[in-house]
């Protein structure tokens, strides 16, 4: 009987370690965003009205993932529902997966056809609850794209404006880029709000983190603005910058730019509403 309790007693050591392994929070809790990851980066507490009728879990993105290992060529589908990018996906963060790959191809959470722009041959729409903007005519939807707009603290103006300038080859005189060695490239910016202080704002290309995080200016994402700032990703293909500046000022002007500030003569309509996405306090289980 001694040797009995004893080796009872040795096997509940031996739960406890176990026990206290598995949950050891840096290893294989999920889907919350590592202790040891500074940033505390977890796309999964974001929430956006659209996405409420797709079914989804959290992802705790571990060191041999990538968006291209988990899901092929459907990655891109992936980054857009995250309203992020490549370079922003790494080990000890968290992201959205949905339960289907096919609810997220070909999604937008912006309205196929939108009444106030009918009236327009180009009008862009920029929902900032959604972080996605879209770009019409006459009322239809063309396309659409994520977008990160200004956080807290540096909140993007609402109301309506228009694009009355462009310029390939901005640079911000703002803002450096993360690693302070240069001004942060802002290439293929639309711009479109000067204020009282005489900032100006613009859309214009940048990385996207999956969350509001600009000083006030629009956000699209750009892969070879990346690859060249900060080496990544080595095949860029994502350049929604590019695509919405080309569509805004028309091909005829695209074909002549020569990279510089330019006035535009026919400004094009931009309409900018709602709230920041509700973050939620912890990720959903």
């Amino acid at each position: 009987m001694k040797y009995l309790h004893a080796f009872s007693r040795l096997l509940l050591v031996v739960a406890i370690i176990l026990a206290a392994a598995v949950f050891d929070p840096k290893t294989i809790s999920e889907p919350a965003a590592s202790p040891v990851d500074k940033a505390n980066e977890d796309l999964s507490r974001y929430e956006y009205p659209s996405i409420k009728k797709i079914r989804w879990h959290g992802h705790f993105v571990r060191p041999q993932d990538s968006l291209e290992r988990l899901f092929g060529k459907d990655w891109i589908a992936i980054a857009r529902f995250n309203r992020t990018d490549r370079r922003h996906v790494y080990p000890g963060m968290t992201i959205k997966v949905p339960e289907n790959i096919k609810d997220v191809i070909h999604y937008t959470p912006m309205p196929a056809r939108y009444e106030k722009a009918e009236a327009h041959a180009k009008y862009i729409l920029l929902d900032i609850t959604e972080q996605w903007i879209g770009a019409y005519e006459h009322g239809s939807l063309v396309f659409s794209m994520p977008a990160a707009t200004g956080m807290e603290g540096h909140l993007t103006p609402l109301g309506m404006f228009r694009i009355t300038a462009y310029h390939r080859n901005h640079t911000s005189s703002l803002y450096k880029t993360a690693t302070g060695t240069q001004q942060y490239p802002m290439d293929y910016a639309l711009l479109f709000h000067v204020d009282k202080e005489k900032v100006l704002y613009w859309i214009h290309a940048r990385d996207l983190p999956g969350r509001p995080a600009s000083h006030g200016c629009v956000g699209l994402s750009d892969e070879n603005m990346q690859l060249r700032t900060y080496g990544v990703p080595e095949k860029p293909v994502i350049n929604d910058a590019k695509r919405l500046y080309t569509w805004t000022i028309g091909d005829a002007l695209f074909a002549m730019d020569d990279g510089k500030h330019q006035e535009l003569a026919t400004t094009v309509p931009l309409e900018i509403f709602g709230d920041l996405p509700n973050k939620l306090p912890q990720s959903r289980q």
